[in-house]
């Protein structure tokens, strides 16, 4: 039996309904939706959301704990949210916010202008640091690592975006000849 899928997920402020394989928690934060498998059963009762599945095929044992994972996450992200923190460091790198668009000055010939999607709010409390939060676990994931594409850091100095909870390994650069 899955671990994870057997553990029932709390929904004390957010209201779950289940309608012809769609599931839609909705919270404080916001409205979000997932197309559930048919195999996988759940039980929406008062407190509580129940992951149950028929029997123990491989497939679905792998969508059970996957199935309450997903679920689990949507009810956080929907009560509490979800964030990440990225860190620009170099010398002139920086970014801005222009309205609802993000202006990123990172070393090349161009600006680079970022228009988060529906749902997510980034904050850039200062030129060098960036807040990206949002409900859905997954899109704030996508768009920090969408930024951090922009420019990666790289290992010799350090320079580049990165997230403020990453370990950056340096290598050694050249050293002088004899």
């Amino acid at each position: 039996m899955s671990r994870i899928g057997k553990k029932p997920i709390n929904i004390k402020d957010v209201t779950v309904t289940k309608t012809e394989g769609i599931v839609k928690v909705k919270g404080k934060l916001g409205e979000l939706q997932m197309k559930v498998h048919p195999n996988i059963n759940i039980d929406i009762q008062k407190e509580e959301i129940i992951v149950t599945r028929p029997d123990d095929t491989k497939e679905n044992r792998s969508l059970h704990g996957l199935t309450r994972a997903l679920l689990g996450n949507m009810v956080k992200g929907v009560t509490e949210g979800y964030s990440r923190s990225l860190d620009i460091i170099g010398v002139g790198y920086k970014a801005e916010a222009k309205g609802e668009a993000i202006l990123f000055s990172l070393g090349y010939s161009h600006p680079i202008y970022f228009m988060p999607p529906v749902g997510i709010k980034i904050e850039v409390p200062t030129p060098n640091q960036l807040k990206i939060s949002g409900s859905d676990k997954e899109l704030v994931g996508m768009i920090a690592a969408k930024i951090r594409s922009f420019r990666k850091p790289e290992p010799y100095k350090g320079k580049g975006i990165k997230y403020s909870d990453e370990r950056i390994i340096r290598k050694a650069g050249k050293t002088a000849g004899k």
